[in-house]
């Protein structure tokens, strides 16, 4: 029987809350599989499942789904119980399952979502085209923004456009592109096919962000969760390793065709030949043919497509400015080091740095490895581009939270 791992991460409202001692009861069938609780950081330990093989994601079928399904529930003192249906195993991948607890209401019991099909198994409507969108536009001309920038957060419309009773959710920037990721392609594909298709999932919301083409229309949201119009957007989505480490790596990264400055507006099918668009499928087999993310993206979107990097915005007060490693002694260090004593005040699973000097030094090197573990990051000690936005990240939300209590 192939098997397949899952770490459940358990927060109380947001991420800077995670919550320990959650009590993580995985079913199948309505059947308790296994029962465990989360650590000091809020998540579990891997949890080994059984799943399907992983042949099945190899070629596209539709007769056998090619992962398995299991329902989590989760209880904590003081927290609403919440079960997550239809959380996804695929074999020899580790998926993350985060779960937001929120407090008491003495007027629901449980709640309760399910996760809808990965898009490559299950029948959604197909995107509608570009002239046909247009008819969203009323006459009014999208906004251009002055350059290509990465916000912190999105807002996505759980719902088509013109649908007022959908709900709006905001996302982190790095979170929805791994949730689409996840939610479109397939995790045990080829390093490089991944890389591919969230580049094109990338650029396809930053051309959405650089043209304002809701906000411009008068809708208070940056895009869709249907793939009538956007992408798949799946609330509470199932997010695996493979992926996750791959929109770590080229978070800011883009595609542009020739002198355009704008993101290409990536359209991407599951198996179409039509040119301009990506095949999903087809990518795979290229990717299995040893094409690299570059080399798969020109060959559906033409020679002059080339990968550029976005700007960071928000509301960070520490920039990134070079690397930091075990020996180096900055400024930039002892900020590093001040820093991640501050997270631990929600991370306690992360070692404290003894009387910060601004010395990269074994403690610094065990609690960066600690952080980026714990996170999902490659686990180096060392703070590149990657792992120095997620610090920033997170040090913003746990700051936010303390000022919350304290004010």
């Amino acid at each position: 029987m192939a098997k397949g791992n899952l770490i459940v991460k358990v927060y109380s409202d947001n991420i800077a809350n995670p919550v320990k001692n959650a009590k993580v009861t995985v079913l199948k069938d309505g059947n308790e599989v296994v029962t465990v609780t989360t650590d000091e950081d809020g998540q579990t330990e891997p949890i080994v499942l059984d799943t399907v093989d992983k042949s099945y994601t190899e070629e596209e079928q539709h007769e056998v789904r090619p992962y398995e399904t299991y329902d989590v529930l989760v209880t904590a003192l003081g927290l609403t119980p919440t079960r997550i249906d239809g959380v996804q195993i695929f074999d020899g991948v580790t998926s993350y399952q985060n779960i937001y607890l929120t407090s008491i209401d003495e007027n629901q019991e449980e709640s309760i979502s399910e996760i809808t099909p990965n898009t490559l198994w299950g029948e959604y409507p197909p995107n509608l085209t570009e002239s046909t969108e247009e008819s969203l536009e009323e006459e009014i001309s999208p906004f251009v923004l002055s350059g290509v920038v990465i916000p912190p957060n999105i807002v996505v419309h759980d719902g088509t456009p013109n649908n007022f009773d959908a709900p709006n959710y905001t996302v982190p920037f790095v979170d929805y592109i791994k949730n689409v990721a996840s939610s479109e392609i397939y995790s045990t594909w080829p390093e490089e096919t991944i890389k591919a298709n969230v580049l094109a999932i990338i650029s396809f919301l930053l051309n959405r962000i650089y043209t304002e083409w809701y906000k411009s229309k008068g809708y208070n949201f940056t895009i869709t969760s249907t793939t009538s119009y956007d992408q798949k957007y799946t609330r509470n989505g199932t997010i695996f390793e493979p992926i996750s480490r791959v929109v770590d790596e080229i978070f800011d990264n883009y595609i542009r065709i020739g002198f355009r400055m704008e993101p290409l507006l990536a359209q991407y099918q599951s198996s179409t030949t039509e040119p301009g668009k990506l095949s999903q499928w087809g990518s795979k087999t290229l990717g299995d043919q040893g094409y690299t993310a570059l080399e798969i993206l020109r060959y559906y979107y033409g020679s002059d497509a080339n990968i550029y990097e976005a700007k960071l915005i928000g509301e960070y007060p520490y920039s990134f400015s070079t690397e930091l490693r075990q020996g180096d002694c900055s400024l930039e260090v002892y900020i590093l080091q001040n820093v991640l004593n501050y997270i631990r005040s929600s991370y306690p699973g992360i070692p404290a740095i003894e009387q910060p000097t601004g010395l990269f030094d074994v403690d610094t090197t065990a609690a960066v490895k600690k952080f980026q573990s714990v996170f999902g990051l490659s686990s180096t000690g060392i703070v590149n581009y990657q792992t120095w936005y997620f610090i920033s990240y997170i040090f913003t939300a746990v700051a936010k939270l303390t000022n919350s209590i304290y004010s």
